[in-house]
């Protein structure tokens, strides 16, 4: 006789899961489940959030988080129509490093985020930064869902991930890709990443989606004029358009590489056979005979980095100024030039927001300045009081007074005024090393400008003004050489342009690590406005 050991039917043994009814559920989240949904995406130029991850962490690292979730009931959605609630949470690794990463899934309810959604959004931020991680987060939707607006949730407002990430800021680097619409609250998430790539033609920021902005302004916009990948990059919000996902991605591997996991550790070297000693010849000819002339700085990058390769970030947003990451031996640096080919190299607001953000950057995950130097100072007259340049230019000192990094200079041509400080120029903030070359030129104002206002009684009273003007522009010049700025120890000394890489590799030889400086015990400096 033999016992039958099943549950009577409608017991509560009888409802239990098995292994295969789980997995065939995980079965239905994936893309080949959503042969339909998939199609719509790819039809647009566009991978699945799925693909996304995929391709963006290492083979066989991915852990996901929270794949069972459902929507809430009183949205009215049927669960089967939401996997995963629209957001894909998921930890692994990015060249062996650990990070964790959100996706909206534009293919669920457009990607909006709904309550259980955002309770995902929230753990991943929270895993950064308890294990003090990188965040990264790949946009594709349209902010809060609809469906599930409700005073009871949202009269809180909380839980966000914007503490966190407030928090994770300095800590460990966040990143925000932008690879379809990312509007409301998902645009604020966007502003406190450290760095935001956009997918051109895909990806669009704005606080208010248009038809948000069409009911409350009456601006009838399309989401490309609203804030499309030119629009955002040309007010700086992002930091480098790409052409399409892949190269999204891949962009967001190569800033990683640049930066430690977070700011206990030091940023990561990598192998390097670009000998340090190596001499650039072309340099000598970079700087025009006409002290007048344009020309593009970014030759000097090229011949100092490593394999003439970096990585420009906002390159559309005030071209007066590069900002860069690149490596000298391997090593990590930051940076900040100006471009005499744009506004002669003068710094303005957006210039200084530009430098004083990127130092910011560099100092907090330890990597050393390299700041190369030709600007006829900073903008002045109406405009640059219209543009509170005074206060813009203070956050830029301010962020290099607080910087623990080494700070290197090199004096390329003309280094006038407060110009030449918020360049870190000379000892104005410590300088590690400071380098001039022989086209340099050192002054607290523009020669030509200065001799006018000095000499003008004279000028006014001379036989041959021109003459004389001639000849005390000329005085005024030798005193501004580069060997006068040596003579009184202003800079370390006046190097061979071909030389630029030898005496910066030197230097960060012997000076890579922090610095240890007084500073009283302040909670933190008030940010000029």
């Amino acid at each position: 006789m033999t016992t039958d050991h099943r549950p009577p039917p409608g017991s509560a043994a009888d409802l239990t899961l098995s292994a295969e009814d789980a997995q065939a559920r995980h079965q239905q989240l994936l893309d080949a489940a959503r042969p339909a949904a998939v199609e719509r995406q790819h039809s647009v130029g566009k991978m699945t959030a799925r693909e996304r991850i995929a391709l963006l962490l290492d083979d066989a690292t991915e852990v996901e988080y929270g794949a069972l979730v459902t929507v809430e009931e009183e949205a009215g959605i049927d669960p089967d129509d939401a996997p995963a609630d629209g957001v894909l949470t998921f930890t692994g690794l990015v060249d062996g490093r650990p990070v964790s990463v959100l996706a909206n899934d534009f293919t669920v309810t457009g990607g909006s985020v709904g309550m259980a959604g955002a309770k995902k959004m929230l753990h991943a931020g929270e895993l950064a930064l308890r294990r003090g991680m990188p965040f990264i987060a790949l946009y594709d939707g349209g902010g809060h869902r609809i469906q599930e607006m409700d005073s009871r949730d949202f009269a809180s407002g909380g839980p966000t991930p914007f503490p966190d990430m407030a928090r994770l800021s300095g800590w460990a680097p966040q990143v925000a890709a932008v690879m379809g619409p990312a509007f409301a609250g998902v645009a604020g998430m966007v502003g406190m990443a450290d760095f935001v790539p956009i997918v051109a033609g895909s990806g669009t920021i704005g606080i208010a989606g248009p038809a948000l902005v069409e009911a409350a302004t009456g601006e009838r916009l399309t989401p490309e004029e609203l804030g499309g990948s030119a629009v955002q990059a040309s007010h700086g919000l992002v930091d480098a358009q790409c052409e399409d996902d892949p190269s999204c991605l891949a962009l967001i591997r190569e800033f990683l590489s640049y930066l430690p996991t977070n700011a206990s550790q030091a940023p990561p070297v990598a192998d390097c056979d670009d000998p340090l000693d190596r001499r650039i010849p072309e340099l000598r000819d970079l700087v025009p005979a006409n002290r007048r002339a344009a020309y593009d700085i970014r030759p000097l990058l090229t011949g100092v980095l490593d394999y003439g390769e970096y990585l420009e970030l906002k390159a559309a947003f005030a071209p007066n100024a590069i900002t860069a990451l690149g490596r000298v031996g391997g090593r990590p640096v930051g940076v900040m030039a100006n471009q005499p080919n744009s506004m002669a190299g003068s710094l303005d607001g957006p210039a200084c927001d530009k430098l004083a953000r990127f130092a910011s950057l560099c100092d907090a995950y330890g990597l050393p300045i390299l700041s190369f130097i030709d600007t006829p100072g900073l903008l002045c007259g109406s405009a640059a009081e219209r543009q509170q340049l005074a206060s813009r230019a203070g956050r830029v000192m301010m962020t290099l007074g607080h910087a623990t990094v080494p700070i290197i200079s090199v004096l390329v041509r003309k280094s006038y005024g407060l110009g030449y400080g918020a360049m870190a120029g000379g000892r104005t903030f410590d300088a590690e090393g400071t380098f001039i070359w022989p086209s340099a030129e050192v002054s607290p104002m523009g020669i030509e400008g200065a001799v006018d206002l000095v000499h003008r009684r004279a000028l006014k009273q001379a036989a041959d003004p021109v003459a004389l003007r001639s000849e005390l522009i000329e005085k005024q010049y030798r005193n501004a050489s580069p060997l006068r700025a040596a003579s009184g120890f202003g800079v370390d000394d006046v190097i061979d342009p071909a030389d630029t890489r030898r005496c910066i590799a030197r230097v960060l030889r012997v000076s890579s690590e922090r610095l240890v400086h007084y500073m009283p015990p302040k909670r933190h400096p008030v940010e000029p406005l």
